[in-house]
């Protein structure tokens, strides 16, 4: 109470003028500035999740790649030349000669 009498002494503002006009006044800018606040992180997020999408469609894609290109590596160890190459060359294997070869009757 005392506060309200200096206050009016030295021609201040009633506490009724305070609570009648500047505290909604003050509410309703709080009000603005949260609704604000809160549109421009809900914005923030939604480009964040895009660069995140873009990132991983980017990996997705270098992904299916590195697959493709060791589906043709699998491919082409699996090809007759090359199995022979490799036999010949690490396995020390040669064509057999025609006295090697036993032909089964059933």
């Amino acid at each position: 109470m005392s506060v309200v009498i200096e206050a009016r002494n030295r021609g201040g503002l009633p506490l009724s003028v305070i609570l009648g006009e500047i505290l909604p006044a003050a509410l309703a800018v709080s009000l603005l500035a949260l609704v604000g606040i809160i549109h421009v992180t809900s914005r923030v997020l939604v480009v964040s999740q895009g660069y995140e999408l873009s990132r991983l469609d980017t990996h997705s894609t270098e992904l299916m790649r590195e697959n493709d290109r060791l589906k043709l590596e699998l491919a082409t160890l699996k090809g007759p030349s090359k199995l022979e190459a490799v036999a010949r060359a690490k396995l020390g294997m040669v064509t057999p000669s025609a006295a090697q070869v036993f032909h089964v009757k059933k």
